[in-house]
């Protein structure tokens, strides 16, 4: 389970791209002489023509009527958009909502080619972290006549937004999307409003795996970005990426605060003060080593907002003790 875990995170972090908050699909550019007019398009109605993370043009004539999820932030976000009807087909691992459980499984990230056919979708949305991997049974299912929507793999909120309106938009489910964004602003900015009043900036470490191979992420990770967010500072911020660290390293940076961004071990917290020499650690002598919801932060769906404000929590928790 803890080799399917750190795969699932190390494809789910694997590739780094920025795209805009909120930005739109490419508008088309008009040249008249010297000058450029923008022609305006509803992206919006139907029929419509999406482009993909791995630039596949994909045309909808309606809005789909049954939809297959491949990853559990495409379904989370596609019942947030309320499309719980639409949807016939999820991945082994989606837990959320409740209703996801109820779904066919059509496999994790080894799936089911046949049996996605057999549910005979309108789209299939898959996923960037699925490529390699899965891109072989993908073009199955492109070959079988079935349109398949790549998702890009978010690597931070702005993304995320971005992300959740283009599905909106290929749902049909455009100002829904919308909502949910400006939802995520609102508690964005609460988070932020709330911590930017702490006067002592606190240093945190992260890990995503236990002992004998602790991964920690450092700059450029989402992680980063949320620790930015929430005014902290992370103590693996001088490497790049997600990296293995040593124990002996940990209890020399000395973190005000440990978060453990994983569920696979069984008191996990107990286990992390207990390890040799951290005793000496000011998270552990303070107790301040706090377990987070992984799916809270990990996936780049609705609730990730509610990840921030829970990572925030577990660094300041008497900024929110009010």
């Amino acid at each position: 389970m803890k080799k399917l875990w750190q795969l699932w995170m190390t494809t789910a972090i694997a590739v780094l791209l920025l795209v805009g908050c909120g930005q739109k699909e490419e508008t088309p550019i008009a040249d008249k002489g010297n000058t450029q007019e923008e022609v305006v398009v509803d992206e919006t109605t139907f029929p419509m023509t999406i482009t993909d993370a791995v630039g596949e043009e994909i045309t909808l004539e309606e809005a789909p009527k049954t939809i297959v999820s491949m990853l559990p932030s495409n379904t989370e976000i596609l019942f947030a958009l309320g499309l719980n009807d639409e949807i016939v087909g999820v991945n082994d691992f989606d837990n959320y909502p409740e209703e996801a459980l109820e779904k066919e499984k059509i496999g994790g990230m080894e799936f089911n080619v046949e049996k996605i056919l057999s549910m005979n979708p309108d789209i299939v949305f898959a996923h960037e972290s699925m490529l390699g991997m899965g891109e072989a049974g993908l073009q199955q299912i492109r070959d079988a006549g079935v349109k398949v929507f790549v998702v890009k793999n978010a690597v931070d909120f702005n993304e995320t937004y971005t992300t959740i309106e283009q599905i909106g938009r290929a749902t049909g489910k455009f100002e829904e999307a919308q909502k949910i964004v400006e939802d995520m602003k609102a508690k964005v900015e609460e988070v932020k409003e709330k911590v930017a009043k702490v006067e002592t900036k606190k240093t945190v470490f992260v890990e995503t795996s236990d002992v004998p191979e602790i991964y920690t992420p450092g700059k450029g990770t989402f992680m980063q970005e949320i620790l930015d967010m929430v005014n902290a500072e992370n103590i693996a911020a001088d490497q790049e990426g997600w990296f293995k660290i040593e124990p002996e390293e940990i209890v020399k940076r000395n973190p005000d605060v440990i978060i453990v961004m994983y569920s696979y071990v069984e008191g996990i917290v107990d286990k992390v003060k207990a390890r040799d020499g951290f005793d000496s650690i000011t998270a552990v002598t303070n107790n301040a080593v706090v377990q987070v919801d992984e799916n809270l932060t990990s996936r780049t769906g609705p609730r990730l907002a509610e990840g921030l404000e829970e990572v925030a929590k577990a660094i300041y928790p008497e900024a929110f003790s009010e």
